[in-house]
């Protein structure tokens, strides 16, 4: 039965546990791929280079291009009501929050891909 990671470190702990963390970042790649948007990131990279190069390019989003950072929430299907429940005062930490849901939602997909 899926159980949804706690935080981004069981997130990473998880995928490595089940070798999935390089489908989880294929995911990401085609998701932003299908939003129109580049994310820079290897199949090679450790967790925290990928944690810091997403909350990068959400922050990036948010600040300068928002219509595209919607249009990628909505491509990854992240849980509005998820992310209407985020505190959105500090930017630096709403981008964060808004990074691990992403890798939530991806992470969603490709256990349930691997399972069934």
């Amino acid at each position: 039965m899926y159980n949804p990671p706690a935080n981004i470190e069981a997130l990473f702990f998880q995928a490595e546990e089940e070798n999935l963390y390089e489908k989880l970042i294929l995911q990401l790649q085609k998701d932003f791929h299908l939003a129109n948007e580049s994310l820079d990131v290897e199949t090679t990279m450790l967790p925290l280079e990928l944690k810091q190069q997403l909350h990068e390019k959400i922050y990036f989003l948010i600040q300068h291009k928002f219509a595209e950072y919607l249009n990628l929430l909505y491509v990854i299907d992240v849980s509005e009501s998820e992310v209407k429940k985020l505190d959105g005062s500090d930017l630096v930490e709403l981008s964060e929050q808004v990074a691990f849901l992403v890798l939530k939602r991806e992470w969603q997909k490709v256990w349930f891909r691997n399972r069934f």
